[in-house]
């Protein structure tokens, strides 16, 4: 499969068990929290700010991802807006069994930069994050 330009991973994680319905496969919903966590390892490149999930869009599971797998989730910056960024997430499965490498899913999601108070805010505002001690940057 042919990556994306300016793709970067952004996570990989090993399926376990827990991770699987009786049929041996991954939960769906297990997918979508990796996608919504690589989303927010591209969006903060953008802003070292708190990010927010709105939207998924046109998530696609292609194939099955097994139990103990290797999934890699490369991500790239779609588009920007002033507050908003969209997200594309590709998924791959490194098989156990055969080593074979398969794209599972794809899609984006929109994140949001936001305030302490959970008001939407330009990402290209000053850093808002907390630092270790508790204060805001």
């Amino acid at each position: 499969m042919a990556a994306e330009q300016n793709e970067k991973l952004a996570l990989r994680v090993q399926l376990m068990p827990r991770d699987t319905n009786p049929l041996g496969t991954v939960f769906g919903g297990v997918i979508l929290s990796l996608i919504d966590q690589a989303g927010f390892d591209e969006a903060r490149r953008h802003g070292l700010h708190r990010w927010v999930t709105v939207a998924f869009h046109g998530v696609e599971f292609k194939r099955p991802v097994r139990v103990g797998d290797r999934v890699s989730l490369f991500t790239r910056t779609i588009k920007t807006g002033t507050c908003s960024v969209e997200v594309g997430v590709r998924v791959e499965a490194h098989r156990f069994q055969s080593e074979e490498v398969v794209e599972v899913t794809s899609g984006s999601l929109t994140m949001v930069s936001v305030d302490a108070d959970g008001h939407s805010i330009p990402f290209s505002s000053p850093p808002t994050l907390a630092t270790p001690e508790g204060q805001d940057l």
